[in-house]
């Protein structure tokens, strides 16, 4: 997905970019199963590290039909961080089409989905709002 690929590039490189992984995390409470993408605040590729971000790509071009499957992904990339002795207050999500974003967030148990729906013609818009999420001042809960 070009966007994600230019965060990466404008992020020189210090985020990590995973496409079709699995992401098993929880399998007793099904969260579990493979993401369409997923970054990562560390610059190494090679597995997946805290913190997580996760994308999810809109099936059959329907936004919110993959609300349901972010907030999962959110809640997994939550126990994840947890697990690896780093939560994160607040975890983003992003459902798009390619051409169209919708960008939510999951603070402790409560998920907020943004109103506005972004479109590729505003893509520093939507480059701005990825890059927020991945920048080190979102410190850990401690």
């Amino acid at each position: 997905m070009p966007v994600l690929t230019e965060v990466r590039r404008y992020l020189q490189g210090k985020i990590s970019l995973f496409s079709g992984v699995d992401f098993n995390v929880d399998l007793e409470n099904g969260l579990n199963g493979t993401c369409d993408f997923i970054l990562t605040r560390s610059s190494e590729q090679f597995f997946i590290t805290k913190p997580v971000v996760t994308i999810i790509e809109a099936k059959r071009e329907n936004i919110p039909s993959g609300l349901g499957q972010c907030i999962a992904t959110m809640i997994a990339a939550q126990r994840f961080n947890e697990q690896e002795g780093e939560p994160i207050d607040t975890l983003y999500g992003a459902v798009t089409t390619g051409t169209d974003w919708k960008f939510l967030k999951l603070i402790q148990k409560m998920a907020y989905i943004d109103s506005s729906n972004y479109f590729i013609s505003e893509v520093d818009k939507i480059l701005g709002i990825l890059v927020s999420t991945l920048q080190p001042e979102l410190s850990p809960v401690r």
